[in-house]
């Protein structure tokens, strides 16, 4: 597939990144350090120029393209590109736009108008922050095949009840077939697991379950959920405001925004939230303003750093539930070594999104774990496949790879050895980069 991808930045190098190896990609930069770096880093065609420049986009191909991404930090200039991608025949168009109005509803222009596929990072991050204050003993809740199933990171303590018994004879034990342990990350390795493998203090489980067992799966890691009913958000930016307005009516909110201006305009935009004034890395304003009589502290300001250090202040006040903002993708595997309970990237989360539309034809969706080298991806099954042939525990799947859950017809159903995938059926793997080419090659 040719994809055309504007913009180097972090959504765009990432995506590039993720997709060079499958794809052949066009990227233009106008920055001249970003396309140097790209150009060092990226097995993609860089162009440096100006994305809005219709002779710059004839050159790298937009009028052959599959898919065009304008990843830039502009929206309008996003949304041109998008124009001018349908006039000249591009496939499909995808625009990243931070400015709300834009997805509003009453918006002059509809979304399908704008572009093919319009990726807002401050919802999509605001969700997913959402998803983790309602599973609060989780440290990731990702949505998979439209919702269906659901991958929930958890990280065991001490006295979890599942330590230092192997994962065969846990399986015999709780012999729950709508909930299965795919992935381990382990300090800084991730783990496929399998029969043998045994659990410890500090590794991060994720498991895969329906939505509706997510309860059972907190309990078997011996996990209390805790119940938000205080919460405190440093920054009042537009992922704090979408956090406030999603929350119950009967969750208290407090915002710490340290700009007197934007402080000022955010009280006026969200009457149900308490905006406090002041800096967000001064502990004693935290603390007077009840820091550790907080059910739950979310810190989503433009600072990699702010968010890091006062999540790790908070969870050492012993407050429940804590989540950070962290963008630098380098910063991300360390997150877990250095004690923090929940982690969001608006860059990754923007890339999955991007990524899940991209691959769509092929590949159902596909999604990442903050951190975690594991990626989950959902194959479609072909006609004749090797996959098809043979029940499961037959088939010689690669030890790196794991399948974990199967939809057939509709419903989703999680995988045992004795599963027979037919034609047409989803199936999410789990699996280390290195085992995506044996994979795929089962599902040709």
């Amino acid at each position: 597939m040719k994809l055309l991808i504007i913009g180097a930045g972090d959504v765009g190098f990432q995506l590039t990144k993720r997709l060079s190896a499958d794809h052949d990609i066009t990227l233009i930069e106008h920055d001249p350090q970003k396309a140097k770096r790209a150009s060092e880093q990226l097995d993609a065609f860089v162009l440096e120029g100006h994305g809005g420049s219709y002779s710059l986009l004839r050159k790298a191909g937009i009028d052959t393209a599959d898919i065009v991404a304008a990843m830039t930090n502009n929206d309008e200039l996003n949304i041109l590109i998008c124009q001018m991608a349908r006039r000249a025949g591009s496939a499909n168009t995808i625009a990243r736009v931070r400015n709300h109005e834009y997805t509003l509803p009453d918006c002059l222009i509809p979304q399908d108008e704008l572009a093919d596929l319009i990726i807002h990072p401050e919802k999509e991050t605001a969700a997913a922050v959402m998803r983790l204050i309602r599973q609060s003993a989780a440290t990731d809740v990702i949505d998979l095949v439209d919702g269906k199933l659901q991958l929930i990171g958890v990280r065991l303590d001490d006295s979890s009840p599942i330590l230092r018994i192997p994962l065969r004879e846990l399986g015999q034990r709780f012999n729950h077939r709508n909930i299965r342990i795919v992935t381990i990350h382990r300090r800084d390795r991730s783990i496929i697991p399998r029969g043998d493998d045994i659990l410890a203090a500090g590794d991060q489980v994720f498991f895969l379950c329906k939505p509706q067992h997510q309860s059972e799966v907190i309990s078997f890691t011996g996990k209390v959920k805790t119940d938000i009913n205080n919460i405190m958000i440093l920054g009042g930016g537009l992922v704090g405001q979408f956090i406030a307005r999603d929350i119950g009516k009967d969750i208290h909110v407090k915002i710490v925004e340290s700009n007197e201006d934007k402080a000022s305009e955010i009280a006026d935009l969200l009457p149900r939230s308490l905006i406090i004034h002041g800096d967000g890395t001064d502990i004693d304003l935290l603390a007077v303003e009840g820091l550790m009589d907080m059910d739950a502290f979310i810190s989503v300001t433009g600072s990699d750093e702010t968010n890091i250090i006062s999540t790790l202040v908070a969870r050492h006040l012993r407050v429940p539930r804590t989540i950070a903002l962290v963008n630098t993708v380098e910063y991300m595997p360390v997150t877990t070594t250095i004690g923090m309970d929940a982690v969001v990237s608006k860059q990754l989360l923007t890339v999955n999104a991007v990524q899940r539309y991209i691959r769509q034809h092929q590949i159902a969706s596909i999604a990442s774990m903050p951190g975690v080298d594991a990626q989950v991806i959902e194959f479609i099954a072909k006609e004749k496949s090797k996959i098809t042939r043979k029940p499961l525990r037959e088939i010689g799947f690669p030890p790196q790879a794991l399948a974990g859950a199967i939809v057939h017809d509709g419903r989703a159903e999680i995988i045992s050895g004795d599963t027979h995938i037919q034609p047409g059926d989803k199936v999410a793997v789990f699996m280390l980069p290195q085992a995506l080419r044996k994979v795929e090659k089962l599902f040709k």
